[in-house]
């Protein structure tokens, strides 16, 4: 078989590249980008989305001139083509998305919709049961705010913020502080528990529930072609090259 290409002395042959991608660690995103091009190849741009897309590209990678332009495409061996196509290419995989997923959103937001609901609470941690209880009747009987005694007590991180924290997702705290959160009404203080090697009191501030808006519709696509190509990964065997008799199969070596 003839040579793929070369580098310095080494003349690389196809059936080195699988072994190559994995030495580097870079076959996930190679196959990520063989599948997203396979996705792809039917979808076209407008000319409208090419001229607008060229312009982003050129921008975000300060092509402000021609002369500035050919030397970026000498650097990277890059057509004027290739740049195109590398330019275009977010567009084309939106609509994909549109395509594949816009009928899906709202039964897959229902799905998720649990560990996408978001909540502000306050934590107080300690190793010592005896103190988590005294410091839990301070603050209902009004001696001292929960804000006090976190600064004061709480031998976490939060202890910095008057131990409060969020807003985050509800699956972000430990399950079991999750499932008291999600039952929880704002202000309700939970007497002391045991989570782990700590005793905790803990208070929910403020519930925010997930809407399907603009921006979690776009989060939920993308989610949505992750969770796809990581299903195609999976369905992809050993990566080998395949061997033929035809050598014009493979280039030249540069």
């Amino acid at each position: 078989m003839t040579g793929l290409f070369q580098i310095g002395d080494k003349l690389l042959q196809a059936q080195d590249i699988p072994s190559l991608l994995q030495r580097y660690q870079l076959m996930p995103h190679f196959l990520r980008g063989v599948i997203i091009d396979q996705a792809i190849a039917n979808l076209t741009c407008t000319e409208e989305e090419k001229r607008t897309a060229l312009e982003k590209f050129e921008t975000q990678y300060q092509l402000n001139n021609p002369e500035t332009k050919q030397a970026w495409l000498k650097s990277q061996n890059m057509t004027q083509e290739q740049l195109e196509e590398m330019a275009t290419r977010p567009i084309l995989l939106e609509k994909f998305k549109q395509q594949t997923w816009s009928n899906q959103v709202e039964r897959y937001f229902l799905t998720r919709k649990s560990s996408l609901d978001q909540v502000v609470y306050s934590l107080i941690r300690t190793k010592n049961p005896g103190l988590a209880h005294e410091l839990y009747f301070r603050i209902v009987e009004g001696e001292q705010t929960f804000a006090e005694i976190a600064r004061q007590y709480s031998e976490g991180p939060e202890g910095r913020t008057g131990g409060l924290l969020g807003p985050v997702p509800l699956s972000q705290p430990h399950p079991s502080i999750g499932k008291i959160l999600s039952v929880s009404q704002p202000g309700q203080i939970w007497t002391p528990r045991p989570l782990t090697e700590w005793t905790v009191i803990i208070r929910l501030e403020k519930f925010i529930p997930a809407q399907l808006d603009d921006s979690m519709r776009r989060s939920l696509m993308e989610e949505l072609l992750e969770n796809w190509i990581r299903e195609q990964i999976g369905k992809i065997g050993p990566l080998k090259a395949l061997r033929s008799d035809v050598s014009d199969l493979t280039s030249s070596p540069a």
